[in-house]
């Protein structure tokens, strides 16, 4: 799930709670409101496939956190990320070693992919 998907399922239920205990207690109020969000929501995902740069501004781009084994500080502290959160997501790859990641990648949804090294 993206940050705007993430966000989009608290506006949902923040419109839904609003109108079954605010003033107005209309149904109709109410799944307008939701039919709204929507549609929105869909609007704004075909944009993202329809424009990359777009796509880019809503979700962000991946980053290279680990690049042939060696740690790229800036995206590191600018991701707030730990060297053990690298590692844990090695380990659940199979690799015991910093050395033998290739690449470790942050993607938009803040997954961790990591690349292994080739053996020769």
């Amino acid at each position: 799930m993206t940050l705007f998907e993430f966000v989009i399922v608290f506006l949902i239920g923040g419109v839904i709670i609003l109108a079954t205990v605010g003033h107005d207690r209309s149904v109709t109020n109410c799944a307008m409101a939701i039919l709204t969000v929507g549609l929105l929501h869909r609007s704004v995902s075909y944009a993202k496939t329809k424009s990359s740069t777009f796509g880019a501004i809503v979700d962000g781009t991946p980053l290279v956190a680990v690049k042939d084994g060696a740690w790229q500080a800036e995206v590191m502290t600018g991701m707030s990320l730990a060297p053990e959160d690298i590692m844990a997501a090695a380990r659940l790859k199979g690799v015991k070693s910093i050395f033998n990641v290739k690449y470790a990648v942050l993607e938009r949804n803040g997954a961790i992919s990591i690349i292994k090294v080739e053996k020769e």
